[in-house]
């Protein structure tokens, strides 16, 4: 009986210690866990909610983002490769033409030459005169081409809408020299602009220009006496005389 009564005595103090212990705890852990667990809940459901935001904005950025036709570069190669910017289409132009031309074939192996529509005069009005004309004696050979006398530093400009084939310091007796090919009427027309001022060329090789478009200025390189701008005329490669053409097409 007394051991039983000491067993009985043992298990209520131990009973009523764990219960002042879980007493204890209770009163202690309210006010930790649920503040913490709140501000981790409330820190992770915010994460998740953030998380969330930025995807939803990322994910309707990326579906909405539309290139408008208003800010696409219009390109047009006047060629088939496989170049797509500007950069890469002018410089793989450049280089076929290069080549074309190192290779003495035509500028037409190597790009679409575009029609001429519209005929101008290389010059500006009361920008210059007329000076030695088709077939002038030469030492050996007759005058290719029309001068056009006129300060050193006066505009060239394009006759008309093709594509640059000669672009040069230096060409022969030419000098500084630009040639640009076309299509005019169904028949291959070649334009040459010679004796220009040193470091003045606006346009390279594989280069495509429209009528009256700036191209470089007349100087007197080559040899020339005086300033001015020789310009000839090639139709399906034979020179004809420029000033007639001139009159017959420019609008």
């Amino acid at each position: 009986m007394r051991r039983e009564k000491r067993r009985w005595a043992r298990a209520k103090a131990l009973g009523a210690t764990l219960a002042i212990g879980v007493l204890i705890s209770g009163a202690a852990l309210p006010a930790l866990n649920p503040v913490g667990g709140q501000a981790a809940n409330a820190s992770a459901n915010a994460s998740a909610s953030a998380s969330a935001s930025i995807s939803t904005a990322a994910e309707g950025t990326a579906q909405s983002y539309t290139a408008k036709a208003g800010i696409r570069a219009q390109i047009d190669p006047r060629g088939n490769f496989s170049a797509t910017t500007p950069e890469e289409i002018k410089e793989t132009r450049s280089r076929a033409a290069a080549a074309a031309v190192a290779a003495g074939m035509p500028l037409s192996s190597a790009m679409d030459i575009p029609l001429a529509g519209r005929i101008v005069m290389p010059m500006a009005d009361g920008t210059y005169s007329f000076t030695d004309g088709f077939g002038a004696s030469r030492p050996g050979r007759s005058h290719l081409g029309q001068d056009f006398a006129a300060p050193i530093g006066t505009p060239i400009n394009a006759a008309m809408k093709g594509c640059v084939s000669r672009s040069t310091e230096s060409y022969q007796g030419y000098g500084v020299t630009i040639q640009i090919e076309s299509i005019v009427n169904g028949q291959a027309v070649s334009t040459v602009y010679s004796h220009m001022t040193y470091g003045s060329r606006a346009v390279e090789v594989g280069d495509c220009v429209e009528e009256g478009q700036y191209i470089g200025d007349v100087g007197s390189t080559g040899y020339v006496f005086g300033s001015c701008l020789h310009f000839e005329v090639h139709i399906n490669t034979v020179a004809v005389d420029p000033l007639p053409w001139l009159k017959k097409n420019v609008s």
